[in-house]
C-alpha cells in the first residue's frame, strides 16, 4: 500500500474550500459568490498596454526583482500617497501576486523553532507556508461581531522565539480595517519584543465610510521592521495576472527575493509593464472611483443578506462581508454553504477554513463576495429570497 504522496507538514491542510466551493458553485449552476474573482474587466488601456508590450517582444526573461518601469512606478506611489520613501532597486521585489510574495517572504524570513502570530480568521495560505517554513503559528481570533483586540491577551502572545506577526489590513474576511490607534499599539509590541511585522495590505484602496488605510511601514519607528506586501490583481480588478509585490527596507526585502529568485525567477513582463502603466495614469481619481463603486455594490449585498434573515456585519474593507445564518438554520457553516449551493443557487465560503485556535467561531458565518457586477449581485439576491419563509 503507497503511502500519501502529500508531505506530512500539507497533509493536515486538506483541499483549498475555495477549490471545493467553486467546483459545487459550477455543477450546480449557482451564483459564485465564493471566490474574490471580479465577473468583470479591469480597465481596457491597462490591457492595452500589456498587449502593447506583448507586441514590442518584451516576452523574455526580465530581472528578477521587478521590471525598472514597474518597481519605479511603485516607488512614486508610495511616496505620493503614504510619504515613504523606497528605493526601487533595493527595497521592492516583484512576485507572482501577493501570495507568492507571502510564501516566499515567510520562507525567507524564519527559521526552525521561530513563533508566527497570526490573526484568525486569516488568508488561506499563511498557515501552510509557516508550517513550510518549519515554524510555529499562534492565533490571535478576532471575534463576531466587531473583531475587537484585547492588546492584554494578545501582549501575552510574544515571548523570545516570536519573530514576526501578519498583519492583513484591510482584513480578509472580516472586512476590519486596524486603525492608527490599533496598528499603533502593534508597533509597540514589535518594538518593545524586537519582532518583524508582515503586512498584507492587498485591499488597500477598498475601504468605505470613514476608514482609512494606513500602512504600517508610515508608523515611527517601523519601516525598518515591515515588510509591506501588496498586489495590483484587487485594485484594478486584473487577478489573473498575478503581479504581486513586497517592500520595506533591503535587508527584509533580500530575504523575500532569496526565495523567489528559485520559486517563479520572475513576473511576466507585459503583465508588469501594464500595471507600470496603470500605477502611473489611473491613481487617486481612480482610487477613489474605486471606493465609491465598491460601497455600492457591498451595500447592495449586505441590504440583499439582511432581507434573507442574515445577520451581517457590514465590512470597513476588502471585498467581502461575513454573515451570521442562525436565524435560518442550526447547521454549520460547511453544511450550510453545501444547502445554500445545491438548494438555492448561490455559493459562498464556510469560513470555519480559516480557523485553527478557534473554528467554532467560523461555524455559524458565511463568508460573501461583492467583487461582482450589480446584476450579479442582484441575481444572487433574488435567490436568497428563497430562504423567506
Amino acid at each position: 500500500m503507497f503511502r500519501s504522496s502529500v508531505s506530512k507538514r500539507l497533509q493536515r491542510f486538506g483541499t483549498s474550500v475555495f477549490t471545493e466551493m467553486t467546483a459545487l458553485a459550477v455543477e450546480h449552476d449557482a451564483v459564485n459568490l465564493s471566490q474574490g474573482t471580479p465577473d468583470f474587466q479591469g480597465p481596457d488601456d491597462v490591457i492595452d498596454e500589456a498587449e502593447r508590450a506583448m507586441s514590442a517582444e518584451h516576452n523574455q526573461y526580465i530581472r528578477s526583482m521587478g521590471h525598472p518601469q514597474l518597481v519605479r512606478a511603485l516607488a512614486e506611489k508610495v511616496q505620493a500617497l503614504y510619504g515613504l520613501e523606497v528605493d526601487p532597486i533595493s527595497e521592492i521585489v516583484v512576485t507572482c501576486g501577493a501570495t507568492e510574495a507571502i510564501a516566499s517572504s515567510l520562507l525567507g524570513l524564519l527559521n526552525e523553532g521561530d513563533e508566527v502570530i497570526l490573526f484568525e480568521p486569516f488568508y488561506d495560505s499563511y498557515p501552510p507556508c509557516v508550517e513550510l517554513a518549519g515554524a510555529t503559528a499562534r492565533y490571535y481570533t478576532l471575534r463576531w461581531p466587531d473583531f475587537a483586540i484585547d492588546f492584554k491577551e494578545l501582549e501575552a502572545m510574544f515571548n523570545d522565539r516570536t519573530r514576526l506577526i501578519v498583519v492583513n489590513t484591510p482584513h480578509n474576511p472580516t472586512g476590519k480595517v486596524f486603525t492608527t490607534a490599533e496598528l499603533s499599539a502593534i508597533a509597540e509590541l514589535c518594538q518593545e519584543h524586537n519582532v518583524l511585522c508582515l503586512t498584507d495590505e492587498v485591499y488597500e484602496h477598498m475601504t468605505y465610510g470613514e476608514a482609512r488605510h494606513v500602512p504600517m511601514a508610515t508608523l515611527p519607528g517601523m519601516f525598518d521592521r515591515t515588510l509591506t506586501l501588496s498586489s495590483a490583481g484587487k485594485t484594478y480588478s486584473l487577478t489573473g495576472w498575478k503581479v504581486g509585490w513586497a517592500m520595506g527596507p533591503a535587508k527584509l526585502v533580500a530575504a523575500t527575493q532569496a526565495a523567489h529568485q528559485f520559486f517563479t525567477y520572475c513576473t511576466p513582463g507585459p503583465m508588469q509593464l501594464g500595471i507600470a502603466y496603470a500605477l502611473r495614469t489611473h491613481r487617486e481619481a481612480y482610487y477613489a472611483q474605486l471606493r465609491s463603486d465598491y460601497q455600492r455594490r457591498r451595500d447592495l449585498l449586505v441590504d440583499g443578506l439582511r432581507q434573507a434573515g442574515f445577520r451581517v456585519s457590514p465590512p470597513d474593507g476588502t471585498y467581502f462581508a461575513l454573515a451570521d445564518f442562525t436565524e435560518l438554520s442550526d447547521a454549520d457553516d460547511r453544511s450550510f454553504a453545501h444547502y445554500l449551493t445545491k438548494e438555492i443557487g448561490v455559493a459562498a465560503i464556510p469560513p470555519s477554513a480559516f480557523y485553527q485556535a478557534h473554528p467554532e467561531e467560523g461555524r455559524h458565518l458565511l463568508r460573501f463576495s461583492f467583487c461582482k457586477r450589480a446584476q450579479t449581485i442582484e441575481q444572487a439576491a433574488s435567490r436568497l429570497g428563497r430562504l423567506v419563509p
